[in-house]
């Protein structure tokens, strides 16, 4: 995978752009600023990387506007050694976001084309993440618990097996609402049974799905 002087300074406008638009977190830019974003979308659009668009990407998904990447990966507080989940691989430029922050990263995709270029990619990076094929509304209990969960496509309402599988003071970011529009929403973990819940704007993301695509 190559890296370009001209893509190199695309990535700084990039960061300029998110900082314009109140993305504070300096280790997120950092990571997004690092990640080459070009090496997890098709070569058609090559020419609009770096500028902060959502792009399809195959089986009917997109790769996630960077601004909303930066938001949700700021919305949980990530630090080194975190354990986070990710429900829905996707292009695995999340994935590859957080792994750049240096967490333990647990990722599942319903879509096996995805699933398995995702890995292909990441790998060919020199990221290291786990992957999963699988239902994303089930989680991942048995490698839990986890200090973030990030959900990268929109819910009706918050999936219900998510929030026990965070630690006390762990944190779930997930868009919730409609499929025209989202509340991006935050549960913090707070005690065994307690959770407190925020919110932080609107979005647009693909509907979560249940099941797994061959």
């Amino acid at each position: 995978m190559s890296d370009s002087f001209l893509a190199k300074g695309k990535r700084k406008k990039l960061v300029e752009e998110l900082r314009r638009k109140g993305i504070t977190d300096e280790e997120v830019l950092r990571a997004i600023n690092t990640v080459t974003r070009h090496d997890f979308m098709d070569h058609a659009f090559l020419n609009h990387a770096y500028t902060d668009k959502a792009f399809p990407i195959s089986s009917g998904q997109t790769i996630s506007q960077p601004y909303t990447v930066a938001v949700q990966t700021s919305l949980l507080n990530v630090k080194k050694r975190d354990r986070i989940l990710e429900v829905g691989t996707g292009s695995g430029y999340q994935a590859a976001v957080l792994a750049e922050m240096g967490a333990k990263v647990y990722t599942i995709e319903r879509h096996r084309e995805l699933f398995l270029k995702a890995q292909l990619t990441l790998h060919m990076l020199g990221y290291n993440a786990e992957f999963f094929y699988g239902d994303g509304y089930e989680g991942k209990p048995q490698y839990g618990p986890f200090d973030g969960i990030v959900v990268t496509a929109a819910a009706a309402d918050v999936p219900e097996k998510l929030p026990s599988q965070l630690k006390v003071g762990g944190r779930l970011v997930v868009p919730v609402g409609n499929n025209e529009s989202q509340v991006m929403t935050v549960v913090v973990r707070t005690g065994e049974e307690s959770y407190e819940y925020t919110t932080h704007g609107m979005f647009a993301f693909v509907p979560m799905l249940k099941g797994t695509v061959n």
